[in-house]
């Protein structure tokens, strides 16, 4: 274990940089799915809503629909399971605010409700890993439901509404497994070759670029870890578990290729990944029996039980305070100032927080950027939308389908359609004065985000600091068991590899641990030292693990280079 100590004295405060936070990049390689999805899932409820002449329940549907967007990366078993805790979460969180909204009208009392129900929700999102949009949707949903008028007997009937859309969107997100039912998990293999690639085309030296070259790697060893952990989550038995077991060996190969870059030729490994779009047959790596070592260390991840919903909520705690009081005292401001909603200021302070402070600025930045800009078009497109009600609804759906399209290119250009998108919807109950609506709209954003963002800066994770000392610790203990099982002449199969694959986690790990406790502000200084020489030692051993199992005797080639090579 290092030696190395952190440095003393107080961290000092970082800057809050705008370059880059406006910046596209480039799309989502599945960007039209929750695009189409959400078009999808969202058309026929208000179509037949709208033939009922009952386009005033279309929030109701909506809440249920909008679960559509969630879980599009996850292999379809456990997609089925997330999207169902998803309807399930939407459910519960409308069915607090729809009571509370038929007990009471008091304003404050709705908006403290509502801030609790954010913070609830974005630590159980954040904890369960859900994924984006996270919990934005079920905040908003929650929080305009606070303010619909309600009565207990109608609770009942606006659940099922949400129930029945919920159920709906269930298959919309579940129906591309009848086309590619082994897409998402494709997906990810390819995505952790082709960054497995990227690093092995440095061979290990970054050109000169050293802060290149870090990043290239930690994407590399992050996309292989969103891979095992996508793989780990298809059943072990079955006809599904055929193709987990043949990209198995593919991520096995990725791996290698980041401990060995200098040993690795990407070529191969962007052609496996280009194999891997589209049904055709997966790659083989060409070493089976090697392989067949290689994947016993996938035994003990699937043995070890996920560490309990406590221990994963207990670090969130800081995000969740931050959460639940920016929300709380947004809306507060936006009541004091006599706006209509103030649940647009709370959803936009919700919208803000992130992993840290500095991600944290970047999205207030983006969120301002954004709905400011689709306040504007929202005015090129209200009088078109005001011709008749059928045209209000495609409208929405127009910008439904712009607003996940667009939003992974940035934050901001996705809300450019969000933002009129939610101003329309408004329009459903009856029609609104849009010089009202827009002037509504661009004060709570701009208190939702000043006032959210300094709730941020208020509350400090102090926290993060700790949590970087048990990722060194864990590194350092990873590492040790390594080094361990190299120095014996005979480990037992699988034991080396079972070893390298915790190390490399450990190490993906550190990296994300460190980067959101280095956008904190106030925190006490990190112990960057000990950071540097864990990683340096840790990749260090990586490679010697590599070059281990290289010169076994039951290798299919017999020379170390072949071996080496994926």
């Amino acid at each position: 274990m290092s030696s190395a100590t952190p440095t003393p004295g107080p961290s000092p405060v970082r800057r809050l940089s705008l370059a880059g936070v406006l910046r596209l990049r480039r799309p989502s390689e599945i960007w039209f799915k929750p695009a189409l999805s959400s078009v999808a899932a969202v058309a026929p409820p208000n179509l037949l809503l709208l033939a009922f002449g009952r386009l005033d329940l279309a929030m109701y549907t909506m809440a249920g629909s909008l679960c559509a967007l969630y879980a599009h990366n996850r292999p379809y078993a456990a997609r089925a399971r997330t999207l169902a805790w998803v309807v399930l979460g939407m459910l519960g969180g409308l069915a607090v605010a729809l009571v509370t909204a038929s007990l009471t009208r008091d304003a404050v009392v709705l908006l403290t409700v509502g801030a609790l129900l954010a913070a609830v929700q974005k630590a159980l999102c954040d904890a369960g890993r859900v994924g984006p949009p996270g919990n934005v949707i079920l905040t908003f949903i929650s929080s305009a439901a606070l303010f619909a008028p309600q009565t207990l007997a109608q609770v009942p009937g606006h659940l099922a509404l949400a129930a029945a859309a919920g159920v709906w969107a269930w298959l919309v997100g579940m129906a591309p497994a009848l086309v590619r039912p082994h897409g998402p998990e494709r997906r990810a293999t390819a995505q952790a070759l082709n960054a497995a690639a990227a690093y092995a085309a440095t061979r290990g030296t970054g050109d000169g670029h050293a802060s290149a070259h870090a990043s290239a790697r930690a994407a590399g060893f992050a996309a292989v870890q969103a891979a095992w952990q996508t793989l780990l989550s298809l059943p072990a038995t079955g006809a599904r578990a055929t193709t987990r077991y043949a990209l198995e060996r593919l991520v096995v190969r990725a791996e290698v290729a980041l401990a060995a870059p200098a040993d690795t030729d990407p070529e191969r490994l962007r052609s496996w990944a280009h194999a891997l779009r589209g049904g055709g047959r997966i790659p083989r790596t060409g070493d089976a029996p090697a392989d067949g070592d290689e994947l016993l260390g996938v035994d003990a991840e699937l043995a070890a039980r996920p560490a309990p919903l406590w221990r994963r909520l207990g670090p969130l705690a800081p995000i969740a305070v931050r959460t639940g009081l920016g929300c709380a005292l947004a809306g507060y401001a936006s009541l004091a100032l006599g706006i209509g909603r103030p649940y647009w200021a709370l959803v936009t302070a919700a919208a803000l927080y992130q992993a840290n402070i500095t991600l944290t600025w970047s999205r207030a930045v983006q969120r301002v950027v954004g709905n400011l800009a689709g306040v504007l078009l929202f005015a090129a497109i209200a009088p078109l939308a005001h011709l008749a009600q059928v045209v209000l609804v495609l409208c929405c759906l127009a910008l439904n389908f712009g607003a996940e399209a667009l939003i992974t290119r940035n934050y901001w250009l996705g809300s450019v359609c969000v933002t009129p998108m939610a101003l329309l919807v408004t329009e459903f109950a009856g029609y609104q004065a849009p010089g009202d609506l827009m002037t509504e709209r661009a004060v709570d954003t701009l208190v939702g985000a000043l006032v959210g963002f300094l709730a941020a800066v208020v509350v400090t994770n102090r926290r993060a600091g700790n949590r970087v000392e048990q990722a060194v610790t864990e590194a350092d203990r990873a590492r040790e068991r390594a080094a361990r099982l190299l120095a014996e002449p005979a480990p037992a199969p699988g034991a080396l590899e079972a070893a390298r694959r915790s190390l490399a986690a450990a190490l993906t790990d550190l990296r994300a641990t460190a980067d959101a406790a280095a956008g904190e502000w106030w925190g006490r200084a990190l112990p960057q030292e000990r950071v540097v020489l864990a990683e340096q030692s840790g990749h260090r051993t990586l490679a010697e693990t590599v070059r281990r199992q290289a010169a076994r005797p039951d290798r299919d080639t017999g020379t170390r280079t072949e071996d080496v090579r994926p």
